[in-house]
């Protein structure tokens, strides 16, 4: 099997081993990008057959600092953002954490539009860092809580002349801030054969996929969706998961670049978090343990030597109260739900409504789109 050296392939580091030493940051913008790798095999593949984890939750902030900072900086590079006019978006949490970074970069007052799903411990580290948090109560009769959020934001944004909003769902420049991390794998891992993204906005998914393909052209991508999540075809319903799926349509989602996609339950997600922990030291929140359970299931089915890469959000502190609560989750119903060794299948995906782990080989645009947006967007300020 081709594979890199792994630690245990050198045995225990020595205590005299010199590890490189890291460059000082100036700036903690200078703290994003250039993530470590993890091999990931048991318990979710056998010795040998396992995946490389992109652990994002090393950035500051976790994976959208990237964007964060990326679309600020092109919106000021453009002239769509003046210096001190304030930001305005929509966030459940994570892009919140990249935004009040480029605020506190560039100098600009940031506003995060949330609901009551943010974790308590979320808001209180916003705030801290600098950012207004402003929650929505009631989420919109068929868009839930993300349209209710947009339609708040919109408010806001009427109010305060000047004012911008990154608009993370419909923005290129969110996909194209992730070319950087697509590069970095290409310079960890060499040629990778399968990519596995949690899907939410469409960002990540799209931006590492096409950076990927410049040097991986057969490459395969599985997209990895919520129950619940419309953004593949699917009805959309209340959601315990956060920083995946979507009761709306992303414009970045990139459905022409998935082979595949899979959805996954709580109660799965949660078994997969922990698993990832106890054996790893190394999880996160809901997209992560979604992410490595799909990724999981990649690496026992196909042929042994495939080079699979999985992208982890985040990590997980914000989780400590929901996912790695006991008490929580057994009130949600989500504690002990051990996932089956394969996924249901279903040949289109509005065949029914998957409660459960589940995939399906056809992937394409609910709303019969044409392709999503390759080149920056020329206006912002509303």
């Amino acid at each position: 099997m081709n594979h890199l050296p792994l630690l245990d392939d050198f045995g225990p580091l020595s205590p005299l081993s010199h590890a490189p030493v890291p460059a000082v940051a100036r700036r903690p913008a200078q703290l994003v990008g250039n993530t470590p790798v993890l091999w990931i095999d048991r318990p979710f593949a056998p010795p040998g057959r396992g995946f490389f984890a992109k652990l994002e939750g090393c950035n500051p902030g976790g994976i959208k600092d990237r964007p964060g900072l990326h679309m600020i900086g092109q919106a000021r590079r453009r002239g769509l953002l003046l210096p001190g006019a304030p930001v305005i978006e929509s966030s459940s949490g994570t892009l919140g954490l990249g935004l009040t970074l480029a605020g506190l970069t560039y100098g600009h007052p940031v506003t995060v539009v949330s609901d009551p799903g943010m974790e308590p411990s979320v808001v209180r580290l916003l705030t801290a860092l600098g950012a207004y948090v402003d929650q929505v109560q009631t989420p919109h009769p068929t868009g839930g809580w993300q349209e209710a959020r947009r339609e708040r934001v919109a408010e806001l944004l009427a109010a305060a002349p000047g004012a911008y909003c990154p608009d993370q769902y419909a923005n290129p420049d969110n996909a194209a801030a992730y070319r950087p991390l697509a590069a970095e794998l290409i310079a960890q891992l060499g040629q990778i054969d399968v990519l596995v993204c949690a899907v939410g906005t469409g960002g990540h998914s799209a931006g590492i996929a096409a950076g990927l393909r410049e040097h991986s052209p057969d490459l395969k991508v599985i997209g990895v969706d919520s129950v619940n999540s419309a953004i593949f075809g699917q009805p959309a319903g209340p959601r315990l998961m956060r920083g995946l799926g979507s009761s709306i349509h992303p414009a970045n989602v990139d459905y022409a670049a998935f082979s595949e996609v899979h959805w996954v339950a709580p109660g799965e997600a949660v078994w997969a978090c922990r698993r990832l922990a106890r054996r790893h030291y190394a999880s996160g929140g809901w997209s992560v343990g979604a992410v490595a359970l799909v990724a999981g299931w990649a690496a026992r089915t196909m042929p042994p030597g495939t080079r699979i890469a999985a992208v982890f959000p985040d990590g997980p502190f914000r989780y400590l109260e929901t996912v790695y609560n006991d008490a929580w989750c057994a009130e949600q119903g989500v504690l002990g739900v051990e996932p089956p060794e394969e996924p249901d299948e279903i040949a289109a995906p509005d065949e029914c409504t998957v409660t459960g782990w589940t995939r399906c080989s056809q992937v394409r645009d609910p709303l019969g789109r044409p392709q999503r947006r390759t080149t920056p967007r020329t206006a912002g300020v509303r």
